[in-house]
């Protein structure tokens, strides 16, 4: 079978043995009953720790006397975890569940098919080991129940290495100074969130660490919960070049996500103004010299370089001008609000909610 592009093949997990499984497709997939809790954990590594996440996590929701059941989204591996999940299915009946993906798709693809087969009134998602003591869960799930869409937590104080938590903290930094928004720990996972916020809010790509800020942007309720810290996984040191660069164009995507999307030509318009205006004082330089000082323009890498700038800000702020055609004819299907609640005086039994 092949891979859409638009949606990854899955695989219902078999018996115990052997690891190899038929395709199967959505209608092969048992919806089960409605429970309270859903608990989706991408797994991306043969060592994930599944057993200790569904003992620790599911023990508090039984204190709690929530329902609960665990997705188990596996991307793209099996070995040993796979293994332990099929263990704890015939340990746990259809409390536990499990997705594979054939190929290794990201975390917002697993969150994606997992939130589509869950049964959840609330959706946890944890990261494939026990990162945050499970005792947490209490005031996050509270803070559902009082009204909060999402919530994010905030580890503190933090146990991983000292350089770690100074990257973590200057990400987190640019990020609150770039979207205006408090937010301490956007690399947290270990989130509580109402089902009706994944069905809304379109998550792809590395997108999944920017929940929070892409939900807040489209009207939820957004409460960060500080939470005790056990434990990380994870490169300690520097990482890559490459991991920094597509981290400052994940910036770069939140910020055009929060503050332009529906108004693209102040995004293009800014870029391209600033182009030209840079590419005009290049050429004004130019002819200042030629003017003054009988200093030869043509040729002139300096006056090619201005030419260059002005035609790409005019272009640049080309693109703005088809953004604001496109927002213009499509503006009435676009809903940049969410209600929360109608109060209607002429009649009370309709300010229940919207």
């Amino acid at each position: 079978m092949s891979l859409s592009s638009d949606k990854p093949a899955l695989e219902e997990a078999p018996p115990p043995e052997p690891v190899t499984s038929t395709m199967l497709g959505d209608e092969d997939w048992d919806a089960g009953t409605a429970v309270d809790v859903s608990i989706v954990v991408p797994v991306q590594s043969e060592e994930a720790e599944v057993r200790q996440v569904v003992l620790a996590l599911g023990r508090e929701l039984d204190v709690e006397k929530r329902s609960w059941e665990c997705i188990f989204v596996f991307d793209g591996v099996s070995g040993r975890a796979w293994k332990a999940v099929q263990e704890l299915r015939v340990e746990f009946g259809p409390k536990v569940r499990s997705i594979l993906f054939k190929n290794p798709f990201g975390e917002s693809v697993c969150l994606s098919a997992a939130v589509e087969r869950s049964c959840g009134r609330y959706l946890i998602t944890s990261p494939q080991y026990v990162q945050v003591d499970p005792v947490e869960l209490r005031p996050m799930l509270s803070a559902l129940d009082d009204g909060a869409d999402f919530v994010t937590p905030w580890r503190h104080p933090r146990v991983d290495p000292r350089l770690n938590r100074l990257q973590s903290a200057a990400f987190n930094f640019v990020i609150r100074q770039v979207v205006r928004m408090h937010f301490h720990d956007l690399n947290c996972y270990f989130r509580a969130i109402r089902r009706e916020v994944l069905e809304d809010v379109a998550v792809y790509g590395d997108m999944y660490r920017f929940l929070p800020v892409i939900a807040f942007r489209q009207g939820y309720r957004v409460v960060e919960v500080k939470v005790r810290h056990l434990k990380e996984w994870g490169t300690t040191g520097f990482f890559g070049i490459g991991v920094y660069a597509r981290r400052l164009l994940d910036v770069l995507a939140v910020m055009f996500l929060t503050k332009f999307t529906l108004k693209p030509l102040r995004f293009f318009g800014m870029l391209g103004g600033a182009f030209s205006l840079f590419g005009l004082a290049l050429c004004g330089w130019v002819a200042v010299e030629k003017l003054w000082f009988g200093v030869g323009g043509s040729g002139r890498p300096l006056l090619l370089l201005g030419v260059l700038l002005i035609v790409l800000g005019v272009q640049v702020l080309g693109f703005g001008l088809v953004g604001e055609i496109i927002i213009f004819s499509q503006a009435r299907n676009l809903k940049e609000y969410r209600i929360e609640r109608i109060y209607d005086t002429e009649d009370p039994k309709r300010s229940e909610g919207a």
